[in-house]
């Protein structure tokens, strides 16, 4: 049985009564998983008699074992008797007397309830962007770029010029110095072919480590093909206006894209700023952990420890605001994904199989997998939290298109 006994927001005290019959019957089910491990001279394994496993082991160690045993059995079920959502939970009392049966007190964190401003009523201050002529120039350009060649050239190195180069172990690679670090390019430029120089290797907090001895192979610098009728029958169309026109329309179509992006992202601050939740403790420690993750993801990519970046942080007096930070940052997130999820329960959204399949294959496109080597990986709950996840978005999505 159980019952709650006090409710102050998202904290519900909640008493669990198991009965004797029951404590009984694990009781006598631990000694029996118990006999099977322990070796008890005399006897083979598992055959020993109960008062022998008690005896060898300690009852008092056993009644231990066993009220942990009971809270793991019923804690579950009491929950979803008193249809709470726990999101986290402690024992603080705990009781077993001969023959009376266990009970215990737990203290749980339940998920929050939320309630979601009048959000019909909201007026979203995002201006639309405007596809300027100076943005098709700028465009053309771009493709001017992504189409020019590289040639061999007879000079200094130059701003913008690839060179490639050989370190003093052997590797040969080429280096971009429109995309090289500072001091790379500072290294490289005014080199020509056949020089050898001295790179600086920095470490994480770069600083200079050491010096790569590295000789330049060769230098090409980018050609960029003329803006004209034929470079633009090399990209399908018609003729020079012809391509500038459909630059136009697909920078239209980008701005009305990041548009519609905007007035969702601007939507869902203004729903998560006025969501009235009380959020427990534990949901934003898990964020905040989740957080962490994902930068020590990102560091480890660069070579350096979470560990020695937090001390970094400590040495320069910088932590403090770090950890004011993160925990702005993991409120932020928990209440964005609270309003989202409010929002699609109010909405509804409904999403058709067709869609669905098709929304899955978008994802596993941009994963570089097949659909059904995602939906392997994922596997049911991982699909579920998907769909959920697509849901909320589009409630977000159809919320938005009703303030249009």
């Amino acid at each position: 049985m159980a019952e709650i006994l006090e409710r102050s927001g998202y904290l519900v005290r909640v008493r669990v009564e198991v009965p004797a019959e029951r404590v009984q019957r694990s009781y006598e089910a631990l000694l029996r998983e118990v006999a099977k491990r322990v070796r008890i001279p005399g006897f083979r394994p598992g055959k020993a008699p109960p008062k022998v496993v008690e005896a060898r082991l300690g009852r008092e160690g056993l009644l231990a074992d066993l009220q942990e045993r009971l809270v793991e059995e019923t804690y579950p079920e009491a929950v979803q008797e008193l249809g709470l959502l726990p999101v986290a939970a402690r024992v603080v009392e705990r009781e077993l007397r001969e023959g009376e049966g266990f009970r215990y007190v737990a203290e749980v964190e339940n998920y929050p309830e939320v309630r979601l401003p009048d959000w019909r009523s909201f007026a979203l201050e995002v201006n639309p962007p405007e596809v300027t002529e100076e943005l098709v120039e700028k465009a053309l350009e771009e493709l001017r770029h992504r189409y020019a060649e590289l040639s061999p050239v007879e000079r200094e190195a130059q701003e913008g010029d690839h060179v490639f180069v050989r370190t003093g172990e052997g590797a040969e690679f080429p280096i971009d110095l429109a995309k090289a670090l500072p001091h790379v390019r500072e290294a490289l430029l005014g080199r020509r072919a056949g020089e050898v120089v001295m790179v600086p290797v920095l470490d994480g907090k770069g600083e200079k480590v050491r010096e790569e001895r590295t000789e330049i192979l060769e230098v090409k610098a980018l050609e960029l093909p003329e803006l004209d009728e034929e470079f633009a029958k090399t990209l399908e169309a018609e003729s020079l206006e012809d391509l500038r026109a459909k630059v136009r329309e697909s920078l239209k179509r980008q701005a009305e894209r990041e548009y519609q992006e905007a007035r969702e992202r601007a939507f869902l601050e203004r729903l998560a700023e006025g969501l009235e939740a009380e959020i427990p403790p534990s949901m934003l420690q898990a964020e905040e952990r989740h957080l962490l993750e994902h930068l020590a993801e990102d560091l480890a990519r660069q070579g350096i420890p979470l560990e020695a970046y937090l001390k970094s942080l400590e040495d320069r007096g910088e932590l403090g605001k770090f950890r004011e930070d993160l925990r702005r940052e993991a409120e932020r997130r928990v209440r964005r994904s609270l309003a989202k999820e409010r929002l699609a329960e109010e909405l509804r959204p409904q999403v058709s199989e067709e869609e669905w399949q098709a929304y899955l294959q978008a994802v596993a496109r941009s994963s570089g997998v097949s659909p059904q080597a995602l939906k392997r990986e994922l596997g049911e709950r991982g699909l579920a939290r998907l769909r959920n996840a697509y849901l909320q978005d589009k409630a977000v999505r159809e919320a938005v298109f009703r303030l249009s």
